[in-house]
């Protein structure tokens, strides 16, 4: 999976327009998903989205999804699961203190927002993990979210 974090990396811009093309689709279609069998779906939606994401962007399934700020890199990778950058702790050449054979999540993730349109985002302070959403679906959260807002 390591390799798949990269190349979503590299190729940050090509997913970013992916992901702003598909994300309107996504949870317009769970929100009348939701309305239709009222939760009856989430572990097959849930198990959709940790196979697609995990397999595109090394996806830890944290439940809060920052991957379209953060360089199309799910920050949850980082050895520390640091959400607002790297520790201090980067070597000489962006690898990991903890993983010497591993380049820095947030090397990455700079390397990426870089290739995007909206590359000021990843300047945005990202909250913490609200750990009681690990496993879950961010898709499913997100249309929730939107259907309580309206």
């Amino acid at each position: 999976m390591y390799k798949a974090r990269l190349f979503a990396s590299k190729h940050a811009r090509a997913y970013e327009a992916m992901y702003n093309a598909s994300s309107p689709v996504i949870l317009a279609s769970l929100r009348v998903l939701s309305k239709i069998v009222k939760g009856k779906l989430d572990k097959p939606i849930t198990w959709a989205e940790k196979k697609t994401k995990g397999f595109l962007f090394d996806c830890q399934m944290c439940g809060n999804c920052v991957l379209s700020t953060t360089g199309m890199t799910c920050p949850m990778n980082c050895p520390k699961t640091l959400r607002n950058g790297p520790c201090g702790g980067v070597r000489a050449n962006g690898n990991c203190e903890v993983k010497p054979e591993m380049k820095c999540v947030w090397v990455e993730a700079w390397n990426g927002s870089t290739k995007m349109k909206h590359n000021h985002k990843i300047q945005e302070i990202q909250f913490a993990v609200n750990n009681e959403h690990k496993g879950s679906s961010a898709w499913i959260r997100l249309a929730n979210e939107d259907v309580k807002a309206k």
